[in-house]
């Protein structure tokens, strides 16, 4: 039995969980800008070297820890596609201008051609983003209100890629909402409605 206040050494699994916890909290608290390795292993008890050896650097924990923090929503239902497409917009809108938006965008612009945590990130992105686009398509493709042919994610995450770029190209704080409802009215709406009169 061990003494009080002394900890036990943990390994494998349970000290991976510990480093990535802390890796969160910090990011919660101080920014990508404010991670470093000395203050994630303070706070999970334990040496650099133990998060070397599971993360090359910086930026590899910072994306790990991102994506244990990032959730995933349920998609709206308006009772109609343009309403769901707004919806989904204005809650994008308002994650990316939040403190856990500004640290996405941080982790994008610091992985810079690092292809391998930019696809960790956008792996992470198609799964949260891409189900909720096509469930709204889904139900509009039903409704008649869309092609079926546009239920791909490419096509049904058009709208999110250029809100996307006004985050990441254009350096926004925050997209106002005529922003958004440009991207539904004039590129996602023509788009998915494409090939239904044809």
């Amino acid at each position: 039995m061990a003494e009080a206040g002394v900890r036990t050494r943990r390994r494998g699994a349970a000290l991976e969980e510990a480093i990535l916890s802390a890796a969160a909290d910090e990011l919660t608290e101080s920014g990508f800008a404010g991670l470093t390795m000395d203050k994630v292993a303070a706070r999970a008890g334990t040496n650099k070297n133990a998060i070397y050896r599971r993360w090359p650097g910086r930026l590899a924990l910072g994306v790990a820890a991102y994506k244990r923090l990032a959730t995933t929503v349920s998609p709206p239902d308006t009772g109609e596609l343009r309403g769901d497409a707004l919806e989904l917009l204005r809650r994008a809108n308002r994650y990316w201008s939040s403190p856990l938006g500004a640290i996405l965008r941080d982790l994008i612009a610091a992985a810079g051609g690092a292809a391998e945590l930019l696809a960790q990130l956008q792996e992470q992105s198609d799964d949260a983003v891409a189900a909720p686009w096509l469930a709204v398509l889904e139900r509009a493709v039903a409704r008649g209100e869309a092609d079926p042919e546009s239920l791909r994610p490419r096509v049904a995450t058009v709208a999110i890629v250029l809100l996307r770029n006004e985050f990441v190209v254009r350096g926004a704080p925050n997209a106002p909402d005529d922003v958004l409802v440009e991207i539904v009215d004039e590129v996602f709406l023509p788009l998915v409605r494409r090939g239904r009169d044809a």
